[in-house]
């Protein structure tokens, strides 16, 4: 659609959407020719604001060659379009993003400095308003990388991010919450916890995030089970109702700056620990939450490598926690291979199930360091006395009162899904008979992202063999599930690329 110059003021523009994904970073298209570029000075990668009407956002310009676009249009991405939202063809305001000042403390941190509690809630603030793009984001995230927060740095970057956002107030003196740090595949223990402990009168209102770098989240996988995009208003009805949720925390606005963080950090690969216990604690006490347990999985290809470095990371932890209001407690755990039979977030719903519904097959490891972990929460909450928790635990798994209140909190949140299936799947076998001596959890999971988890929620690795298991030659060791035949064969071509993912003993 082509419109007259006359028709707007030098800074106005017409709004067209173009149907481009941007991975959620609001972006506009300009011609080079343009008459707003030209006067404005604009040039490809600046900052732009666009009004309609009472609505803004701050965009970040590519600039277009030739004549797809006319003269006078602006093209939007998707996530640009959502916030202005315009009728097709409306004229939008133009002009300069405002003056970002907080980048002055970025770059004060990448060249090493420390930065203090100002400092921090002048960059999360900006953050948190959708004020940086993508390309500053990622010297913000680079900057405070490889351990590079102290312990000063790491509260005030916590209380920063609660601070940015809005914070839960349930009128209770307990409201609990449990935590894994990651890193080990298939440990989806939190729809199991969180049904059991909401089943002997505890609150907890668990909000949860999408991957970062792993096949998937909890919110992934329980989103396969359940709607998990809930606000606040919904989320207090679950809450009220059951005692409990399971949603995502990205579309509660707790700690908001986090989840704008963790898109970038998701390509980036990258998962700090200053970052990690402010990402964790922040959530926590947005949520309203007063007693946390945080699970850690050591293991030499889990997140946390070593009892020594769980041992730190717990300290930070117990220590920022307690700066910002938060009772701490630690379960250092087994990371040493995959966690049930599912990697990505529809096999892990299975296996989820599975224990809920106290199969006889349902995979028994997922099943006992889930009811380990909510013993702890029952303890830690005071619904158990010290010693107690397992115990409680089992009973409310076996005597099926679990399974009814995960069954009353999916209903709440909108009702029980029906779980997915793959559409293409295909067996990797054991290419020698042995001993399984090892796992590498990282091949795994990077397999199963390369299959498409959890994007596509199907997609994963399905785990047929255990630590300290026989196997014969040709028989399964695990299978690729995919929704997409491209995607299967990319899985497996990696899976080839390198050296065995279960590693087998010469000995039969």
């Amino acid at each position: 659609m082509t419109h007259e110059h006359e028709s707007r003021s030098p800074d106005t523009m017409h709004a067209r959407r173009i149907g481009v994904d941007t991975y959620q970073e609001p972006v506009v298209y300009m011609r080079r020719d343009c008459a707003v570029c030209r006067s404005e000075g604009f040039a490809a990668q600046a900052r732009v604001q666009l009004t309609f009407g009472e609505r803004h956002v701050l965009a970040t310009l590519n600039v277009v060659e030739g004549d797809w676009l006319a003269e006078g249009e602006a093209g939007l991405s998707e996530s640009a379009w959502a916030v202005l939202q315009p009728p097709e063809g409306a004229p939008l305001r133009v002009s300069h993003a405002p003056t970002l000042d907080s980048l002055s403390h970025v770059r004060a941190k990448v060249y090493g400095h420390r930065l203090d509690a100002g400092a921090f809630h002048a960059v999360i603030g900006d953050i948190a308003a959708g004020r940086y793009s993508d390309l500053h984001l990622a010297a913000f995230i680079t900057a405070c990388a490889g351990d590079r927060l102290d312990l000063d740095e790491t509260v005030s970057l916590t209380r920063a991010m609660v601070d940015a956002g809005e914070r839960l107030d349930w009128g209770r003196d307990t409201v609990v919450d449990k935590h894994c740090v990651g890193g080990l595949p298939g440990n989806r223990t939190t729809l199991l916890v969180v049904p059991i402990v909401a089943a002997c009168g505890l609150t907890m209102p668990k909000t949860s995030s999408r991957a970062i770098t792993s096949p998937a989240g909890t919110a992934d996988t329980m989103e396969v089970l359940a709607p998990v995009d809930l606000d606040i208003a919904a989320m207090r009805r679950t809450v009220e109702r059951t005692g409990a949720c399971i949603v995502w925390g990205g579309s509660v606005r707790l700690s908001p700056a986090d989840d704008i963080l963790i898109r970038v950090e998701r390509p980036l690969d990258l998962d700090s620990e200053g970052q990690l216990v402010a990402s964790v604690l922040s959530k926590k006490a947005a949520a309203g939450s007063t007693h946390v347990l945080i699970d850690l999985p050591v293991g030499p290809t889990a997140k946390v490598r070593s009892a020594e470095a769980a041992q730190t990371l717990g300290r930070r932890l117990v220590e920022v926690g307690r700066a910002v209001g938060l009772q701490v407690a630690l379960r250092i755990t087994d990371g040493l291979q995959p966690v049930g039979r599912g990697i990505g977030p529809a096999l892990e719903a299975r296996d989820v199930l599975a224990v809920l519904h106290r199969q006889a097959d349902a995979p028994d490891d997922l099943r006992q360091r889930a009811l380990r972990l909510a013993a702890d929460v029952l303890e830690l909450g005071g619904a158990a006395p010290p010693g107690d928790g397992l115990r409680l635990a089992t009973e409310v798994l076996a005597d099926g009162r679990a399974w009814a209140k995960f069954a009353a909190i999916c209903e709440a949140q909108g009702g029980l899904r029906e779980v997915p299936i793959a559409a293409h799947r295909q067996i990797v076998e054991a290419p020698s008979p042995g001993r399984v001596t090892a796992v590498d959890n990282r091949v795994l999971s990077r397999a199963a992202k390369l299959a498409g988890a959890p994007k596509a929620p199907a997609a994963g690795v399905e785990v047929h063999v255990r630590l300290g298991e026989t196997v014969r030659r040709g028989q399964p060791l695990f299978t690729l599930h995919a929704q997409a035949p491209g995607e299967l064969a990319y899985a497996l071509q990696y899976v080839a690329s390198r050296p065995a993912v279960f590693r087998l003993s010469e000995d039969s």
